[in-house]
């Protein structure tokens, strides 16, 4: 096994053991899988899931298949702490240094067993009562064609032995190859339990990386070694290699609602801490091969759980960053999506303000963020005095360095966040304005001198 926590989940997972014993839990045997994620969420799980602020655990629930583990990406400082190339703080000029960095995955020998094809047999967890069944939801999708590749996470309603039912938004990375193959068929693989640095890699917008980069040679950089992928032994596209549990298959032309009761209603709960809406004809993932490592663990989340957010919040500043260009960015100085956003509805930024000029920088930077990252609803600008991963101290500065009236404003226009309830049509029939708002906490350079910290 690699000494690298950044190249596979186990490393990690003992990387933990080792360093905080107390962060890692052995769960209950429980009565049926179905238990898993709510026994989770009323013990451990935090913001957007519940109203606790803290970080999750990791936790490993027994089961005759194998271990589900819940709450690997519950604290970020625990994840930036596996992931060697990610940069100290996350600006334009840092991603560029992690881009040049990028390394091409290497190919290596897979040991696994496999599997019969039979997805009934995986620990999958059905989240509550109000899901349209079992979902995968940490299984990273790889695929690829002659222009380009994929490497994203989805939520997979199993339908049966052999079928998955994927939610594919229209346009990203697996969507526009499958409009490629003209509705398919495309082969893909599904890589449950990855290495921290292809998960994050994964939330990363794939359009802001330059021609020639992948998320696998983006995920090398954050882990500062290549990453291990081996042939597929169903289908033409890579695997990769230290997954615990591996699917390869073929999405297709069939499609399957998301149904419970014979109705399209709820999907699974969503990253924002509400429950998801079920979807019409959604592609069909057939699954041709399944293997295992020895020992394999089974990992999800709890949907709405902090580790989702932690996930889409680091690849989600990293994509801020790569499309950092134009008036205002010289003076930003570190970004960060915080939890209660659900890694991606709230922004902190902090400016590093080198003179008068840099005050205009919020309303510079502002509608370009609304305009790249549809699912930021909120930009707090703050100093760098502040702690901006801290929500107390980024609250200080609101409710000390704003005067609302003036420095909150919002434009309107925008397309509304369909997981978001403030912009549901009902919502808005009572309270209409779909607006998007920053809020400029930051210290106007003449009048520094006025808010330095007393203990500073």
């Amino acid at each position: 096994m690699t000494g690298n926590p950044a190249l596979s989940l186990r490393a990690a997972v003992a990387d933990l053991r080792r360093r905080d014993p107390g962060a890692h839990h052995r769960g209950p045997r429980l009565p049926g899988r179905d238990a898993v994620a709510a026994d989770y969420a009323e013990r451990f799980a935090g913001v957007p899931a519940t109203s606790r602020a803290v970080a999750e655990p990791v936790v490993e629930y027994p089961d005759d298949v194998a271990p589900v583990l819940l709450g690997l990406y519950g604290d970020a400082d625990r994840v930036r702490g596996w992931l060697p190339g990610h940069p100290r703080r996350v600006t334009p000029a840092s991603v560029r240094e992690l881009l040049a960095a990028a390394t091409p995955p290497a190919t290596a020998r897979r040991r696994a067993r496999a599997l019969p094809v039979d997805l009934g047999a995986l620990p999958v967890p059905r989240i509550t009562d109000r899901d349209a069944g079992p979902y995968l939801t940490m299984g990273v999708v790889h695929a690829r064609d002659d222009r380009g590749s994929a490497l994203s996470v989805h939520r997979m309603l199993v339908l049966g032995p052999d079928r998955l039912a994927v939610w594919v938004v229209p346009g990203r990375g697996l969507g526009a190859l499958l409009d490629r193959a003209g509705g398919g068929p495309l082969p893909v693989s599904v890589n449950v339990g990855v290495a921290p640095a292809v998960m994050v890699a994964a939330a990363v917008n794939g359009r802001f990386l330059p021609a020639g980069v992948s998320k696998l040679d983006l995920a090398g950089a954050l882990a500062g070694a290549p990453l291990a992928v081996a042939a597929g032994t169903t289908q033409p596209v890579p695997v990769l290699a230290d997954s615990e549990i591996v699917l390869e298959g073929v999405l297709g032309p069939e499609t399957a609602d998301e149904t419970l009761g014979g109705a399209v209603a709820g999907s699974m709960p969503e990253v924002f801490g509400y429950h998801g809406r079920g979807v019409r004809d959604l592609p069909v993932l057939v699954v041709t091969g399944m293997s295992a490592r020895p020992g394999a663990r089974f990992q999800a989340v709890v949907g709405p759980g902090r580790e989702q957010s932690v996930v889409l919040g680091l690849g989600g500043a990293l994509s801020v960053a790569l499309d950092g260009a134009g008036p205002g960015w010289s003076a930003v100085h570190d970004l960060h999506f915080p939890a209660s956003g659900g890694g991606m509805a709230l922004l902190v930024v902090a400016l590093a303000k080198s003179g008068p000029a840099d005050d205009a920088a919020p309303a510079l930077l502002a509608p370009r963020l609304f305009a790249a990252h549809p699912f930021v609803r909120l930009v707090v600008f703050t100093d760098t005095d502040v702690d901006i991963t801290c929500a107390e101290d980024v609250w200080w500065a609101v409710a000390t360095r704003t005067n609302l009236g003036a420095d909150c404003v919002t434009s309107t226009g925008w397309r509304p966040v369909p997981m978001v309830p403030a912009e549901d049509p009902l919502w808005q029939a009572a309270r209409p304005g779909t607006g998007r708002s920053h809020v400029d906490a930051t210290v106007p350079f003449a009048a520094r001198d006025l808010a330095a910290r007393a203990l500073g």
